[in-house]
């Protein structure tokens, strides 16, 4: 006990600890609670943080934050129409035309699976693949009533989608045109002593607000390349895939092995095992191995410093508990994770000697 009592006089007795603490804790209950219902809040603040950044710039250069504020709005403005009027109905249409074709790849897929016993009937017994086939079928059954499902809950999601098309804008003009009162009124209820507080705040910012951004470039020039560059060479589905190989980015390491699986599979029934089919998986090669030894470093330099596993650890922890969100925010959580750990007083060497004499 009296181990357990020092231990909690060197880590939790400061103020600053314990209001640090109790900050986060409640942040996290909050969102956790009430995260579903306030998602259109919670976004519109997420996209806010992302424009000051470019709202800093125009007023670094000298026009007042009304007018910065503005113009930074009427281009948000703008890509939110062409997303809503223009890359959501064409994924629509693409999505569609895939989910008509599923029967004949599969039917393809079940002819091409029954031919490698007769290629290697040392690896493959027909039994074998029969119960493979038979999986897939049920596999495939089952999304399709899934599909079914969603198709029937459109109506909801119409409406849904209104409201954040509507909602979201208004909200962003607001957090980024109302800042400062904003941000005053929430400083009103941290604590008064909040030096670490503040220093987390500082470190959190500056990593995340330059992850967060540049992650959103990144999505943006992969999806662009990996369009233009399928569109060229005649694949199907280019801007539907260009858009997945984009968003893959979000999940490291495992994200870009989870998209190659559909890009290869509809390049092989598109193409068959073509000088096409390999030209595109070359290329595909290619944008990743660009994405991963320029792009990255050249976005995230000196930014983001964690271990490849807590970067696994925290896509799994923080997706289980929000889901998409928590995808793409698990790498700026698990860094809010690693600044709290670093300004935390802990224990010097000399403390811990004479802790144990």
């Amino acid at each position: 006990m009296e181990s357990i009592r020092a231990w909690f006089e060197r880590h939790l007795a400061d103020p600053q600890v314990m209001g640090l603490a109790v900050v986060l804790l409640a942040g996290f209950i909050f969102i956790y609670l009430t995260g579903e219902m306030l998602a259109p809040v919670i976004a519109s603040v997420i996209i806010a943080y992302l424009l000051e950044g470019l709202v800093a710039v125009f007023q670094r250069n000298g026009l007042p934050r009304l007018v910065a504020v503005s113009l930074v709005f009427l281009v948000f403005a703008a890509f939110m129409v062409f997303v809503t009027f223009a890359l959501l109905p064409l994924l629509s249409r693409q999505a569609t035309q895939l989910f008509i074709l599923l029967p004949d790849m599969l039917t393809s897929g079940q002819d091409a699976l029954m031919r490698l016993p007769q290629l290697y009937p040392q690896l493959f017994s027909e039994a074998q693949i029969r119960d493979l086939i038979d999986s897939i079928r049920v596999e495939a059954l089952s999304y399709g009533q899934h599909v079914v499902s969603m198709s029937v809950s459109s109506v909801v999601s119409v409406i849904t989608i209104a409201v954040y098309v509507v909602l979201m804008p208004l909200l962003v003009f607001f957090f980024l045109k109302d800042k400062s009162r904003i941000v005053n009124w929430f400083v009103r209820f941290l604590p008064q002593d909040r030096g670490l507080l503040s220093q987390v705040w500082v470190e959190v910012d500056r990593q995340i607000g330059n992850y967060v951004r540049g992650k959103f470039i990144e999505i943006l020039i992969i999806w662009v390349v990996t369009y233009l560059t399928f569109a060229i060479m005649g694949m199907q589905f280019a801007m539907l895939l260009g858009v997945l190989v984009g968003l893959s980015v979000l999940i490291p390491y495992i994200g870009a092995a989870a998209v190659t699986l559909p890009v290869a599979i509809l390049a092989y029934f598109q193409w068959g095992v073509t000088p096409d089919f390999w030209w595109l998986l070359l290329a595909y090669g290619i944008i990743q191995a660009l994405d991963g030894n320029v792009l990255v470093p050249l976005l995230f330099s000196e930014v983001v410093d964690l271990h490849p596993v807590a970067i696994i650890v925290a896509v799994l922890i923080f997706g289980g508990v929000w889901g998409f969100w928590g995808v793409f925010f698990a790498i700026p959580l698990a860094t809010l994770v690693q600044a709290v750990l670093k300004a935390w007083p802990m224990l010097t060497v000399d403390e811990e000697v004479s802790a144990q004499e």
